[in-house]
């Protein structure tokens, strides 16, 4: 396309490619700090009902308070959410009238409230709010609410940076992200917690998209898949930053507080942003992109070069492009023509169903029955390999083969998990790794390809709109685990075979690999 030749003209791989990138890619390592923050906020300490008040005036030692208040489930462990309507004395072999009393071992809920181990977590919004029991689907609802703030983000940032800038959008994602990240831990109320949630979602895909956009605009064709899958490796470590502070701070709301203040920084050196110069020649701005191309090349040490440029040669070079864009345009514009119909309906379901196997595998890290760190840490550290098998085979192998392997192998791999008695707890780790990395390699593969599909006018509205099948497939994850009280097996047999049906789906996309990325959707019909 036209604008690669400008893009070369003024350096398209100079100092300010490298800052750009570089300062976009900071913040991204926060984001898995706010996207997987619940496997440790919302963590469930072991619990069981509190003792009865009146034990208070005997000299017994804790154990024997519990044992006379709350009985053991078949594990031997004491019940979470009912205790004896009565102390059971006999319990103790004691003598006397007391040895009688409430024998019958009746049982009521927790009138007292619950006695929690709070080892791994000193607070959680769990034990704070005592979101256990009757009220245990809270903490999936809060999940459920987290995700949907990303789901609307998706929405309203998708469209607007379309119309209004990629980095006008980004500001205020820097910005709502910690805003809504520091009044989070300032909830005094689970209403208030969700709420501030909800904010946070929505920031947090405002940042996604926006972030990728003015990546994948600024830089040619030729390193789209090395910086790509270099974005997608700041992700990983931030799996592995979030482990280390969560270690060090126990608290929920310092360690909510913790993850949220940097974005105070990020939204001030962000007004140092460059507006793509593509979208602004598209949008009939070619004044203000001449001179951001200008700036770009003195920044490189081009400016003989960039002083080359002006609006006449701009609108010369993209004339093909600029006279395909008329008005604004909207989701529809997706579905209107054939190929465009096509692509969206198999990116969708490849979004969909990836979103949805790795966070039914990612926030539900208490079932491996493995320290909560460590655990992060090697869902985190699985990545890397992952990314790197998953780097080469889109280079060498292509786009198209590389994402649709991805999804079938993590989907056979959660299929055999099912086969693994639940006692073989190793085993059942270990393929849940493998499983969550061939996962995290298809999102890496998803936001490049995607990116590469969808052409420029219409780029917004595109990854807006997979990205909020992604966040459906994030919302009914939760709902699935908890199908697994009735029927143990069903979970894995959901979450293994969506990503196979999604591999087979995308089968049907065109590749890109070595191809320029499409301005128009005449571009994309002319594939």
């Amino acid at each position: 396309m036209a604008f690669a030749d400008l893009l070369e003209q003024v350096g398209s791989t100079g100092r300010f490619q490298v800052l750009h990138v570089t300062l976009l890619s900071i913040p991204i390592l926060m984001m898995a700090s706010h996207n997987l923050l619940q496997n440790f906020v919302a963590l469930v300490p072991p619990h069981h009902c509190s003792a009865h008040t009146n034990l208070s005036w005997f000299q017994l030692s804790p154990e024997e308070t519990l044992q006379i208040s709350v009985p053991l489930d078949p594990a031997g462990r004491p019940q979470r959410c009912q205790r004896y309507v009565t102390p059971q004395w006999h319990l103790l072999n004691y003598n006397g009238s007391s040895a009688e009393e409430g024998s019958d071992g009746v049982l009521q809920e927790c009138m007292d409230g619950w006695s929690y181990n709070l080892t791994v977590m000193t607070s959680t919004i769990i034990s704070d709010w005592d979101l256990v029991c009757d009220l245990r689907s809270l903490k999936e609802m809060a999940q459920t609410v987290y995700m949907g703030g990303v789901l609307a983000g998706a929405l309203i940032f998708g469209s607007l940076s379309d119309r209004f800038g990629r980095r006008n959008l980004l500001l205020i994602s820097y910005l709502l992200m910690a805003v809504s990240g520091t009044c989070t831990a300032f909830s005094s109320t689970f209403s208030l917690f969700c709420l501030f949630r909800f904010g946070c979602g929505m920031a947090l895909s405002g940042l996604v998209l926006n972030s990728f956009s003015l990546i994948v605009e600024w830089i040619p064709t030729r390193v789209r898949t090395v910086t790509g899958t270099m974005t997608g490796y700041c992700y990983t470590v931030g799996q592995l930053i979030l482990a280390a502070v969560a270690y060090f701070i126990r608290d929920w709301r310092w360690l909510t507080l913790a993850v949220s203040l940097p974005f105070y920084a990020f939204f001030l050196f962000s007004w140092w942003f460059h507006e793509s110069s593509r979208w602004l020649a598209l949008k009939n701005k070619p004044e203000e992109a001449v001179e951001v191309l200008k700036s770009v090349a003195r920044f490189n040490g081009r400016q003989e070069e960039g002083e080359k440029i002006d609006v006449k040669m701009l609108q010369e070079s993209m004339k093909k492009e600029m006279s395909n864009v008329q008005g604004s345009y909207s989701v529809l514009d997706l579905f209107r023509t054939p190929k465009m119909r096509i692509m969206t309906i198999c990116l969708s379901v490849v979004w969909l169903s990836t979103s949805f196997a790795y966070y039914g595998l990612a926030m539900d890290l208490q079932k491996f029955g493995v320290d909560i760190y460590l655990i992060q840490v090697i869902f985190g550290a699985v990545d890397i390999p992952a990314k790197v098998v998953i780097t080469v085979c889109m280079s060498y192998v292509g786009r198209r083969p590389s994402q649709s392997g991805a999804l079938v192998i993590a989907g056979i791999t959660i299929l055999i998990n099912i086969l693994v008695p639940y006692d073989k707890q190793t085993i059942r780790t270990c393929l849940a790794v493998v499983g969550k990395g061939c996962l995290a390699a298809s999102f890496n593969c998803c936001y490049l390809y995607s990116g590469e599909l969808y052409p420029t006018i219409l780029r917004q509205n595109g990854m807006g709109w997979v990205s909020m099948m992604a966040r459906v497939g994030a919302m009914v994850a939760p709902m699935v685990l908890l199908t697994g009280d009735h029927v143990p097996w069903l979970p894995g047999l959901i979450y293994g075979g969506a990503p196979i049906l999604s591999g087979i789906a995308a089968i049907f996309l065109p590749e890109t690999l070595g191809m320029h990325l499409p301005d128009t959707v005449q571009d994309v019909e002319e594939w």
